[in-house]
């Protein structure tokens, strides 16, 4: 599905991502870990053609390098960690955006298949109710879940995610990853996805590449990669510990 090679990205004299390479399969959920600045948001901005970066991107056997953005869009799909609502779009218009690439002509007809699309993606995020609501009306949580939709009205077979699920609290959370995991289980899709928390990519992901200092510390099942010892090592901290720690409290009877 998606192959990289010897990713490096510089801003200026400073490196952030430093030669890394990874392989995602489909039907696997590859999880981006590490420390502030490690280099995670930096790697799928590189994936994204966002920033200048040295090495290879293969989508799908083919070099990313000088596709058309539309042909690149049919395949993957990014949903970034950030999103400017400037204007009243209802959630609809906001949702069909995601057909851009499937598209043709001059004047940008609709494909056939969208408007079956943006109804399935609004019945599958459980916006059906909210289509001809303003985006500006809607809790935050309730835009992450518009721009998922979005990504969804896309049909790519990868979808990338820079913290998908941040600043959102628990009950939104829960949302979106479960939602993520059953598109996901329809089979010939992957996910790669930047997380901070590991609790969630421990929970989620099928492998992790964790990164420190721009470089890959460990990659692989996300269990060998999120083990004790490579979390000590990398986080300084005895994470485990950490986590059992926040956890007892849950799991004593009062």
């Amino acid at each position: 599905m998606l192959t990289a090679r010897d990713i490096t990205v510089r801003y200026g004299e400073r490196t952030v991502v430093n030669s890394v390479s990874f392989h995602v399969r489909p039907g696997e959920w590859w999880m981006l870990v590490g420390p502030n600045g490690a280099g995670k948001s930096s790697l799928v901005r590189a994936l994204a053609q966002a920033v200048p970066y040295e090495g290879d991107f293969l989508l799908e056997g083919v070099p990313m390098r000088g596709r058309k953005p539309a042909d690149v869009a049919r395949v993957m799909a990014v949903l970034s960690q950030q999103h400017a609502v400037q204007y009243s779009y209802t959630v609809e218009e906001l949702v069909r955006l995601g057909r851009y690439a499937h598209e043709r002509g001059f004047l940008r007809h609709m494909d056939s298949a969208g408007d079956e699309a943006i109804s399935q993606a609004l019945r599958d995020t459980g916006l059906t109710d909210r289509r001809h609501a303003s985006l500006l009306a809607l809790s935050g949580g309730e835009q992450q879940r518009v721009f998922l939709a979005q990504v969804f009205a896309q049909q790519p077979r990868l979808m990338v995610l820079d913290e998908p699920a941040n600043h959102l609290d628990l009950k939104y959370q829960q949302q979106i990853f479960g939602l993520i995991q059953r598109w996901l289980m329809q089979g010939g899709r992957s996910v790669l996805s930047v997380v901070h928390d590991l609790s969630l990519a421990r929970r989620y992901g099928t492998h992790a590449l964790l990164l420190n200092d721009g470089r890959s510390a460990a990659i692989g099942p996300v269990r060998e990669v999120l083990a004790p010892q490579v979390l000590s090592d990398v986080y300084e901290m005895d994470v485990f510990g950490w986590m059992r720690g926040l956890l007892s409290p849950w799991t004593q009877e009062e």
